[in-house]
């Protein structure tokens, strides 16, 4: 049921702000990766576990959210990510380690992965289909101002206070929006719980996904097959999601509905998206460490490189959306 009068418009102040914080961390801390090499004392290839053990975190949850959000309600899961993300983000900016940053950022990707695409739910059944539209264009601004301010933001605060300065704005921000949601959001009432839980689909996800990140990220310092360790990491990997899709096929109640993908538009989307991922992702890593180590710039400096490619996506965002509104792909 859509909501009527303010409500609906807190509610959409209270997704966008969740969902800001999550784009922007993910962003914002690439730029501080020099300066946490530094007083971390950590190497190049253990600092990008701070990246790796977020994502990997993300790309479990993020599947799993529509089965978690009608396991625990979705207002309920919604808060609780929101909790635990702004909680996370308090004991990175503590870290006294390499590794214990990578704990705390692999807590922070749980709860941060329900943030984005709950957000979106919240809001499809907030406002009725003829405001929609509006509605989603305020989300979409709201949302792609994460990478746009994350880098420059990330950049500016490294360099006039700390990199644990880049958890600690998360606070906030996280503790209003977790008040906001638990206060307005409301449940429907029809809402049904799953009638079981998949255990063997999770268990196989999160072996699947776990081993392939961790084959990528260690390949080539291990060099790749000419080591045991990493011929198994690609098996495991192989078998585990080989065996996901298998289970969620052949499931009644699976914790990721894969028969979805039969759409043509979804599941070309879902293969655009996965090709894009290689050249964003490695770009936004690789930059700011090559921007500040081989060429000396400050990380205000990598901040404000990486943010005319993000005001260029910022721009593109409505003309992509004026050049879809003219119909739909034929398949």
């Amino acid at each position: 049921m859509a909501e009527v009068g303010a409500r609906k418009w807190i509610i959409t102040v209270t997704v966008i702000l969740a969902s800001v914080i999550e784009i922007i961390d993910t962003s914002i801390v690439n730029v501080a990766l020099p300066h946490m090499m530094g007083n971390l004392s950590a190497t190049l290839d253990e600092v990008a576990w701070v990246i790796t053990s977020y994502v990997v975190a993300n790309v479990i949850v993020v599947p799993m959210t529509g089965w978690l959000s009608m396991r625990f309600g979705r207002r309920n899961y919604f808060v609780g990510s929101i909790l635990l993300f702004t909680a996370a983000s308090f004991f990175c900016g503590q870290a006294t380690s390499i590794w214990e940053l990578v704990a705390f950022r692999l807590i922070q990707g749980v709860g941060g992965g329900a943030l984005l695409s709950t957000s979106q739910s919240i809001l499809v059944e907030t406002f009725p289909p003829e405001e929609l539209g509006f509605a989603n264009g305020l989300f979409g601004l709201g949302v792609v101002m994460g990478p746009t301010v994350g880098p420059t933001l990330g950049g500016w605060i490294t360099d006039s206070f700390s990199w644990r300065w880049i958890f600690y704005i998360n606070l906030p921000i996280g503790l209003l929006a977790a008040f906001c949601a638990y206060t307005f959001i409301r449940d429907h009432e029809d809402a049904k719980r799953p009638p079981s839980t998949d255990w063997l689909g999770i268990v196989l996800l999160i072996v699947g996904i776990g081993a392939l990140q961790i084959f990528l990220e260690r390949g080539e310092a291990e060099a790749w097959f000419e080591t045991t360790y990493i011929t198994v990491l690609c098996g495991v990997s192989v078998l585990g999601i080989l065996g996901f899709i298998w289970r969620e096929l052949a499931t009644e109640h699976p914790i990721v509905n894969l028969r979805v993908l039969k759409d043509g538009s979804l599941a070309l989307g879902t293969v655009c998206n996965f090709i894009l991922g290689f050249g964003l992702y490695a770009s936004v890593f690789i930059l700011p460490v090559f921007a500040q180590n081989l060429l000396g710039f400050t990380a205000t400096q990598t901040g404000l490189i990486m943010l005319r490619g993000a005001l260029a996506t910022m721009i593109m965002m409505p003309l992509v959306g004026k050049i879809l509104q003219r119909g739909a792909p034929p398949y």
